[in-house]
């Protein structure tokens, strides 16, 4: 039988004491199977930019560029956009990724699993058609490094309402929708299994203002 695994939705709200149990499912094969973007990408591995903001290049018209950046962790962390993998083994303390989305909405998933616990973090940021100006999307850390924990979890919980204050509003991308699983915790403390679930809603327009300009406040909100 199925392990029981709570939910919880987050919507620009505590979630509610009542959980539900659904099983999770199983993480993807281990290995990137994506359309990887940019100068820095080959053969299915991608260099982070590092201090160089120009590095990753520039999309296609019509498209935007975003850096998925998995890690610092010791184990297996996975993220979808769409039917997109990317997959950072344990071998990597960290992975970018650099793919090229069109205007609209795309599913983005984060896995992470381990015998005995998990570190996952991933960070999301849309690259600006100036300077070139990076603006930070999405974050999520628990653990990484060390052990994810359940009040830690709880922690992210709440301040998810705030996301403002990592979400820069400059940008043309809004999150949706933010879920998480976790799966049991024998210890009582670490669970042993996460699933993430989140919406990037990506809008047509260029943003002209570099990231954290004050005028931009409120222009895009930030998490529903």
């Amino acid at each position: 039988m199925p392990r029981p695994l709570v939910l919880c939705a987050v919507l620009l709200a505590a979630c509610s004491s009542s959980a539900k149990y659904e099983p999770i499912p199983e993480p993807p094969p281990p290995q990137t199977a994506a359309t990887l973007s940019g100068p820095l990408c080959q053969d299915k591995v991608c260099t982070c930019r590092g201090n160089d903001d120009a590095a990753p290049g520039v999309p296609e018209a019509g498209h935007k560029r975003y850096e998925f950046h998995l890690g610092p962790s010791d184990n297996d962390v996975w993220a979808t956009v769409d039917d997109m993998v990317l997959y950072k083994s344990r071998e990597h303390a960290e992975d970018c990724f650099y793919v090229d989305l069109l205007p609209g909405n795309h599913k983005v998933t984060v896995r992470a699993r381990g015998d005995n616990g998990f570190g996952a973090r991933l960070t999301i940021s849309e690259q600006g058609a100036a300077g070139p100006w990076w603006y930070s999307t999405f974050e999520f850390v628990c653990g990484a490094p060390g052990l994810c924990d359940k009040e830690t979890l709880e922690a992210w919980k709440k301040q998810i309402t705030s996301y403002k204050e990592k979400h820069d509003p400059c940008g043309s991308t809004k999150v949706r929708g933010v879920e998480w699983q976790h799966g049991r915790m024998p210890d009582n403390i670490h669970p042993s299994d996460l699933l993430l679930e989140l919406t990037l809603q990506i809008y047509k327009f260029v943003p002209d203002k570099p990231p954290g300009d004050e005028n931009c406040s409120g222009s895009v909100p930030a998490v529903e």
